[in-house]
C-alpha cells in the first residue's frame, strides 16, 4: 500500500508541474522547422500561420528549413526533441508518404508525432512547358505511352506530396516516366521554363501566375473535383483515371510526449490565427481551403494516410 501511494503521488506531482509548465507557456522563444526548402509551398504557407501565431502566443517563433528524405530529416529532429512546447513541426502530406519509401527512418510519425493544427489542403496542378506539342492531357498520355520512359517529371524531393501527385496519376495512366528530385520548388519551376523536364504536378498558387501569363500549359488537376481558379482544367476522374486524385494539405506537430495542456493551447491559438479573415484571404490566394480538425482527429487522418499510401507505394513499386 505504502508503494502504491509512492507511485501515486510521484504520478501526482509529475501531472502537478507538467499543469503548471502548460499554464506558464510560452515564456521564451519557439523553434519551427520546415522540412523543405525556402520557396516550396510547403514552406510559405506555414511561415504565413507561423507569423501570426507568434504575435498570438506573445513569442517569437524562428523558422528553420532542414530539407532531405521527403522531410524526414527536419521531421525527425523534432521528433527526438524535447516535448516541452518550444519544437513545432511544419508538414504536409508528405508526412504520411515518405516513411513508406524510406524504410529506415528513424521515427514513425503516428507514434513520435503529435498533430497540432491542421492550416488547410490544396491542389497540384500538372504543369508543362509551352514548346511542348500537348494541348490537352489526352494528347500527353498517348504520347507518354507510345514513347515508353520518355517522359521525366520533376519534384521537390522523394516523397514529398508533389512526388506522389506525380506517381500516382502515372500509375493510373500507365505511363513510364523518369522521376527527377530537386531540393525546392523554384529549382523544378526553373527547369519547366527551360525546357529540361516535361511536367511537374506543381501547387496551385505557384502553377497559376505561370498559367496566366502563357508561360507552362496547365493539362490536368490533381483533385477530384474542379479547381474554381482553372476551370477549363480537367480532374482525373473526368479523364477516366481511377484512384489518380490527391490533394497536399499542411499542418503543424509537436514530439508526441508534449503536454496535452500545451497542445491544446497552441491548437486554439492556432484556430483563432486561421479564423482571422486576413489570413483566409491569405491563404486563399495560395490555393489553400480550410480543413479543420482537433488534434485528435489529426492523428487520426494521418494514421489512415500513411496506411492508404503504403499500400499505393508499394502496387506502384516507388523506390528513392
Amino acid at each position: 500500500m505504502n508503494r502504491f501511494l509512492r507511485v501515486f503521488c510521484v504520478l501526482v506531482g509529475f501531472w502537478i508541474a507538467a499543469a503548471a509548465q502548460a499554464q506558464g507557456w510560452p515564456t521564451r522563444l519557439i523553434k519551427a522547422t520546415i522540412p523543405f526548402g525556402a520557396g516550396s509551398a510547403a514552406d510559405v504557407v506555414p511561415r504565413l500561420v507561423f507569423e501570426r501565431l507568434a504575435a498570438e502566443l506573445g513569442q517569437s517563433i524562428v523558422i528553420e528549413n532542414r530539407a532531405g528524405g521527403g522531410g524526414l530529416v527536419g521531421s525527425a529532429l523534432v521528433a527526438k526533441s524535447d516535448p516541452d512546447g518550444y519544437s513545432l513541426l511544419a508538414q504536409s502530406s508528405a508526412l504520411t508518404i515518405a516513411p513508406a519509401i524510406f524504410p529506415s527512418a528513424t521515427f514513425d510519425p503516428s507514434r513520435d508525432l503529435a498533430s497540432v493544427l491542421m492550416i488547410g489542403s490544396g491542389a497540384n496542378v500538372m504543369i508543362v512547358p509551352k514548346e511542348r506539342p500537348w494541348k490537352t492531357i489526352q494528347d500527353f498520355i498517348a504520347d507518354a505511352r507510345a514513347k515508353p520512359g520518355s517522359i521525366s517529371f520533376g519534384s521537390v524531393g522523394i516523397g514529398s506530396a508533389v512526388h506522389i501527385s506525380s506517381e500516382k496519376f502515372r500509375y493510373a495512366a500507365g505511363i513510364e516516366a523518369t522521376h527527377v528530385p530537386y531540393r525546392a520548388g523554384p529549382e523544378v519551376i526553373a527547369d519547366i521554363l527551360g525546357g529540361r523536364i516535361d511536367l511537374y504536378f506543381c501547387p496551385l498558387a505557384t502553377a497559376l501566375p505561370l498559367i496566366r501569363e502563357g508561360q507552362v500549359r496547365a493539362l490536368v488537376v490533381s483533385t477530384a473535383k474542379r479547381v474554381a481558379d482553372l476551370p477549363d482544367v480537367p480532374t482525373p476522374v473526368e479523364i477516366g483515371l481511377k484512384d489518380a486524385d490527391s490533394e497536399i494539405w499542411f499542418g503543424v506537430f509537436v514530439p508526441a510526449k508534449t503536454s496535452r495542456e500545451i497542445v491544446e493551447k497552441l491548437h486554439a491559438t492556432g484556430e483563432r490565427v486561421l479564423a482571422n479573415p486576413a489570413m483566409q484571404a491569405s491563404l486563399k490566394k495560395l490555393g489553400i481551403e480550410p480543413m479543420p480538425m482537433k488534434p485528435a482527429e489529426m492523428d487520426d487522418f494521418v494514421k489512415r494516410e500513411m496506411a492508404a499510401n503504403l499500400e499505393l507505394i508499394k502496387a506502384a513499386g516507388i523506390k528513392p
